[in-house]
């Protein structure tokens, strides 16, 4: 009985790695969807229209999954950790690339923002830190990072409206929304192979809404294609 149970206890492991590996490689195709932008604005040498502020936020939120994921907070959870410093890093990098190409009055606004960010997580890592009760702690930092990556994965509903008012997927890439679907998908397998609630609620929500871009951009996609095909292939003046 006692090997069964090992034997279950280790593929329910081995399952858990598998996503949570699988959720750092699809991760890693949203950490870069940015650079086509940052190619533009390092070629122009300006920002031109484009805000720094979703990058901002992308940090914050990384930071703040990646204390969640920190052996002092919670267990098992090395996946979280490496996305989340991976995600940190590419964040800060395109943070650092628009303050170099924007105007003095952006450079200024977004240094602030990046000290308001670090001092936000240095009073959560500070905080949590002071208190005793490891569940407690747990509890304190788990539902702060659920409602952000909440409030993130809320952020596509812009994009969505935006999509049906317009009947046209043109603002919204169809590569993003796999990955943020694929991503999404993996860690909430991740979260419930672990047990973590504070993991696969969010990312069971950012799956939902993945699902529903994913059917938006087909069903929009394929009117618009419809809608070619019933055009002339030659124009008729008579």
């Amino acid at each position: 009985m006692d090997v069964f149970a090992f034997n279950g206890h280790f593929s329910i492991s081995m399952c858990k790695d598998i996503a949570g590996i699988a959720g750092n490689i699809f991760a890693f195709g949203l950490f870069v969807s940015p650079m086509p932008t940052f190619r533009r604005i390092m070629r122009n040498r300006s920002t031109e229209q484009f805000s720094g502020l979703p990058y901002i936020y992308a940090l914050l939120n990384c930071l703040i999954c990646l204390w969640y994921g920190a052996p002092f907070i919670s267990h098992s959870n090395v996946m979280l950790m490496t996305v989340n410093s991976v995600g940190a890093t590419f964040q800060l990098c395109y943070i650092i690339l628009f303050i170099m190409h924007t105007d003095k009055k952006n450079k200024m606004r977004m240094l602030g923002l990046i000290l308001v960010v670090f001092a936000v997580v240095g009073v959560i890592v500070a905080g949590s830190l002071q208190i005793p009760d490891r569940l407690t702690r747990w509890y304190f930092v788990g539902f702060l990072s659920c409602g952000s990556l909440v409030s993130m994965f809320a952020s596509p509903l812009f994009i969505i409206n935006l999509v049906i008012r317009t009947k046209s997927v043109e603002f919204m890439p169809f590569y993003l929304s796999l990955s943020t679907f694929l991503m999404s998908g993996s860690f909430l397998l991740y979260g419930l192979f672990n047990n973590d609630a504070f993991v696969y609620t969010p990312n069971g929500i950012g799956t939902v809404l993945g699902i529903v871009q994913l059917s938006l951009y087909c069903y929009y996609q394929r009117n618009s294609i419809a809608q070619e095909t019933k055009e002339p292939l030659i124009v008729s003046y008579v």
